[in-house]
């Protein structure tokens, strides 16, 4: 194993190599990193549900009632009554006829790719940006790839008409629905119209968008009005429902389908009842105050606005998550460190995460910034950014 030296030397050379920042409190607005207490722009916690009352008290109750766990797979004996009354809900959340709860969001992307996949007469088309666990989930499936490029409809529609496409046994085109490091949306309308013609499945991963976009948070395709016309919503329970899972909403019979053959959800053991009890904990939150995700954009448009009148730019995010683009590795982890020193945690996404020359900080607000923490933070990107030469 001394060839792992030698791999660890080059991630270093390459700052690729990971140390983790150690979380020393709860995820929130302020957070105790590394020993010390930093505004936090780096969390998913876009509701800030980690500390609801509400949500915790779901928890306890759930443990109290169903022990700590299942200790089985979910096919076995691992799906409580809970687990089914998530799956109903999320399903009612999403719009579709049911939905299968997942042990994560990146199982749910591989399992959905390679349940329905099969074969190498089957061609799956992704966006060039999409989401780690979509290209692995291609990996798994025996079908033909073929990637567009971000965002061009152009592109893909110039794929759609390839005789290889036209051919296909199963078509699936699988798209994020907010693109996980530009945050941008995805051009779901267009995309739907392109695979009604050419008899395509759509695919739309809304990790970044349930919860977030939308009317009360229920995603992209909700954002766009398109309710019963994207055949699978792919979501995850760790990000606006700050807890762990994710899922896979649609028609019943996808769902008993996906329990069937799905390998994540066949071989892996199913969510405590107390992860469980917060989702369906969070939901009703969700729904009963709106006031939240309303903070949520409020504090989206300042932060946004801050930094743009600080010089930054923030590429084409249409969403909370906005990127500081740098352009360059070396600078990026030294505006990170520095902006660790003035109080703020923002960390740099370099090469291979994103593309030799887009390197950025990628910044998240949540519900629960409030704005003079948001004025501190720009304040602070204005001072390291200045120092740094890059505005």
């Amino acid at each position: 194993m001394k060839f792992l030296e030698e791999e660890i030397a080059l991630l270093k050379a390459e700052n690729r190599f990971i140390q983790p920042n150690v979380l020393q409190s709860a995820q929130g607005p302020i957070s105790l990193i590394d020993g010390k207490e930093v505004i936090n722009l780096t969390s998913n916690n876009y509701l800030c549900l980690t500390t609801h009352p509400k949500v915790i008290a779901a928890a306890v109750s759930a443990t109290e009632k169903y022990g700590i766990g299942t200790a089985a797979v979910r096919t076995i004996i691992g799906t409580t009554s809970l687990h089914e009354e998530l799956e109903k809900r999320l399903a009612e959340f999403k719009g579709t006829e049911d939905s299968i709860v997942i042990q994560s969001g990146f199982t749910s992307n591989t399992a959905t790719c390679q349940s329905l996949m099969t074969s190498p007469d089957d061609v799956l088309i992704s966006d060039e940006l999409n989401h780690a666990s979509i290209i692995d989930g291609g990996r798994l499936a025996k079908a033909k790839k073929k990637i567009y490029r971000h965002n061009d409809m152009a592109h893909l529609k110039e794929i759609l008409e390839t005789p290889e496409v036209r051919s296909a046994r199963r078509k699936l085109l699988v798209t994020d629905g907010v693109f996980s490091m530009d945050g941008d949306i995805a051009n779901l309308p267009e995309i739907v119209e392109l695979c009604n013609k050419h008899d395509v499945i759509t695919m739309v991963d809304d990790a970044h968008a349930s919860g977030v976009i939308g009317p009360q948070g229920r995603g992209t395709v909700a954002h766009y009005g398109l309710k019963g016309k994207v055949d699978i919503q792919i979501g995850t329970l760790s990000k606006a429902f700050a807890t762990i899972g994710g899922y896979v909403a649609g028609s019943h019979n996808l769902k008993q389908y996906m329990q069937s053959v799905a390998r994540p959800f066949l071989f892996s053991s199913s969510h405590p009842p107390a992860v469980v009890a917060t989702c369906l904990a969070g939901l009703d939150v969700i729904y009963n105050e709106p006031e939240r995700l309303q903070k949520l954009w409020d504090n989206t448009k300042f932060f946004k606005e801050e930094l743009k009148k600080a010089g930054f730019d923030t590429g084409a995010s249409q969403t909370p998550i906005t990127p500081v683009m740098v352009g360059d590795t070396q600078k990026a982890h030294a505006l990170s460190k520095m902006l660790f020193d003035e109080g703020v945690f923002a960390l740099a996404i370099g090469f291979p995460t994103v593309a030799k020359g887009k390197e950025r900080l990628r910044t998240i607000v949540t519900a629960g910034h409030e704005f003079d923490q948001l004025e501190k933070a720009a304040a602070a990107f204005k001072k390291c950014g200045k120092a740094l030469g890059i505005i």
